[in-house]
């Protein structure tokens, strides 16, 4: 990966949010639009599964990839060194892996509707994160829920082997990485 940046321009940084607005509003327009109404509790339980599948791959990335595996390590460190630096993963490697990892296999197992549903949460969780990590470095929080996420985002930047979760303690509680 000798090359690849995960550093990006202004533009293209804040394009990944648009991108993943707009695919969280498409996906909810179709689904709303043209999922049959017997298929609508099952739909919703993806939705819920998908975001509940991208705090699960949030954690674990974050823990055992970006903090354990080269190169992305190294790429990772340099968010740690330079927090708020326009640092992300790439959008096109983000949505292949949504694509790959969740869109298909829920479509090939459960059809198109339920495999819609789980990549609307997958989706939705991703964004949501995106958000997120980006308002605790870049914005003063006014919610107790906020100062927290910074407060644990924070204490992970100075120990890097705690608190990997961004958008909920879960996991770490789980995994017993919680600080």
């Amino acid at each position: 990966m000798k090359g690849v940046s995960i550093e990006h321009s202004k533009v293209v940084y804040f394009a990944d949010f648009a991108f993943y607005f707009a695919a969280v509003v498409l996906l909810l327009g179709i689904l709303a639009r043209f999922a049959p109404r017997q298929a609508l509790p099952g739909v919703v339980l993806a939705v819920v599964g998908g975001v509940v599948y991208w705090s699960l791959v949030e954690y674990l990335m974050h823990r055992v990839i970006f903090h354990g595996i080269e190169p992305f390590q190294r790429m990772h460190g340099e968010h740690h060194r330079r927090p708020q630096a326009l640092i992300a993963t790439p959008t096109a490697l983000s949505a292949v892996f949504i694509l790959l990892l969740v869109w298909l296999p829920a479509t090939l197992l459960g059809g198109v509707w339920l495999g819609l549903g789980a990549t609307l949460g997958m989706t939705a969780g991703y964004f949501a994160y995106g958000l997120v990590h980006h308002a605790m470095h870049h914005w003063r929080p006014r919610g107790a829920w906020m100062r927290q996420r910074k407060r644990l985002h924070a204490l992970h930047h100075h120990a890097a082997q705690q608190n990997y979760g961004v958008t909920t303690s879960l996991w770490d509680h789980v995994f017993r990485s919680y600080r």
